[in-house]
């Protein structure tokens, strides 16, 4: 058919479960694009973009390979949605380490190569989590007040917005644990 062949949402997501390099390579020639102004616009470069997209197929196949996958959404925005969660998490991060640059540089680069392991298992942790979870956790994590996640996610109370934090944080924590890479990783 040639190089413009547009493949639908379930031949896509077929192709990913037979690890299909035809539908891999459409895949990121059909929405690198996308990803990559998101990433550039966000205070990222076009090889942050080529991560994150590298990241998010990755997290597209254990969840399209997992039990119980059913795209509810067209593929092209749920990918995105990956993806901007891949590059928020990155990005978060990356704020947090900013202050510990100043520390003495260890020559081992052990700690960096730890930390950089632990931000990709986050990363692919959090595309896990249920959308409403990677919701309270993002705008939690960009200094909302519980009042205002619960207005703006239409939850009961910020009693409610609270505990459901909490219990998405420790949805969070739990996949990290199952996470094999975490497991070699010993303990920090």
């Amino acid at each position: 058919m040639g190089l413009f062949r547009k493949y639908s949402d379930s031949d896509i997501i077929d192709g990913i479960r037979r690890q299909d390099n035809r539908i891999l390579t459409y895949l990121y020639d059909t929405y690198f694009g996308m990803v990559s102004d998101h990433v550039r616009k966000n205070s990222g470069s076009d090889d942050d973009a080529h991560e994150v997209i590298q990241e998010t197929v990755v997290i597209l196949y254990r969840q399209v390979t997992g039990e119980g996958f059913t795209l509810t959404t067209d593929l092209r925005g749920y990918f995105f949605g990956v993806a901007r969660n891949v590059w928020n998490a990155q990005l978060r991060h990356r704020s947090k380490l900013v202050p510990l640059q100043s520390d003495p540089a260890d020559d081992s680069g052990a700690e960096e190569v730890a930390n950089a392991t632990l931000e990709r298992i986050v990363t692919r942790s959090f595309a896990l989590l249920a959308a409403d979870c990677q919701t309270v956790l993002t705008l939690y994590g960009e200094g909302w007040s519980y009042e205002e996640i619960a207005r703006k996610m239409g939850l009961k109370s910020e009693a409610y917005a609270r505990r459901k934090k909490y219990l998405c944080k420790e949805a969070l924590m739990e996949i990290i644990k199952t996470d094999p890479e975490y497991q070699d990783l010993g303990p920090l």
